[in-house]
């Protein structure tokens, strides 16, 4: 059962026998609204505001969250998630790229209302059906293969689910690199499996981006929302990415990596 929540009522998805109120799961209606709000402003601007988007690390585990975005945010004048998104064509389906991607790479369950996963263009009309003539067009292609892609890697990678409820499941990297609006994170499974994430907010490419990894072994991408497959700009990193005993954000190891414009990348060890 999922409880649709506003209040800080506590305990909310705890079992009665323990003083909740016994649901599964609680929207994390905190989260959809930072996480939107965020995503609204002009990246320029993103760099005074990255708060928005680390601030729900210091709740997420009070409750079994779900992250929402649902219905009551692409209805009565509120536009759609696309519309939403601030620049031209390319930089508006880039940055929806990314929000799906953070969704999806963040600890909670997810919700996603029909039309999100292609992009639709218009508000939720609930006299019409979805836009599905748009997936004749491609940038709307690719936001559906993506969210195609996002949804079978959560199935496959035990990291970005069992521990979606537990702190264990995820630790920051760095969350403190406001002035180029960088966050990058690791997600953990239940028996050491981790995926290391890195999110670019605005469209400005960072070459030769270290990024602090938990291990001495080769990586691989495994998932890159900016490329060409998706609509992308197609900047990645081809081939295994070696670590380095260079201590970096906490870790014993690091590298150097391409972090594409408004974009979310994923690494795994090969």
């Amino acid at each position: 059962t999922l409880a649709e929540e506003s209040t800080s009522w506590p305990a909310v998805s705890r079992p009665v026998y323990l003083g909740g109120l016994g649901f599964s799961i609680k929207w994390n209606m905190g989260w959809m609204n930072d996480t939107l709000s965020f995503m609204k402003l002009d990246p320029v601007h993103r760099c005074y505001h990255l708060n928005q988007l680390t601030f729900s690390q210091l709740y997420a585990y009070t409750e079994n969250f779900i992250l929402p975005f649902s219905h009551d945010e692409v209805v009565h004048g509120k536009g759609s998630l696309l519309d939403k998104m601030p620049g031209d064509t390319w930089q508006k389906f880039a940055n929806l790229r990314l929000l799906l991607t953070y969704q999806m790479a963040s600890p909670g369950k997810k919700l996603n209302f029909m039309g999100n996963e292609f992009g639709q263009g218009p508000e939720w009309r609930s006299s019409w059906e979805v836009d599905w003539h748009q997936l004749g067009i491609e940038f709307h292609r690719g936001i559906h293969s993506l969210a195609h892609d996002l949804n079978h890697l959560y199935r496959d990678l035990p990291a970005l689910y069992e521990q979606d409820f537990m702190q264990g499941g995820f630790s920051w990297l760095d969350c403190q690199d406001a002035e180029r609006s960088l966050l990058s994170f690791l997600r953990r499974g239940r028996h050491g499996e981790t995926v290391v994430v890195a999110l670019n907010f605005t469209p400005v490419p960072r070459n030769r981006y270290r990024i602090g990894l938990p291990f001495n072994c080769a990586y691989r991408e495994i998932f890159n929302s900016d490329s060409q497959y998706y609509g992308g700009s197609n900047m990645g990193n081809a081939g295994e990415i070696h670590a380095e005993q260079v201590p970096w954000m906490g870790q014993p190891f690091s590298a150097e990596i391409e972090l594409p414009p408004l974009a979310g990348i994923m690494l795994a060890p090969a």
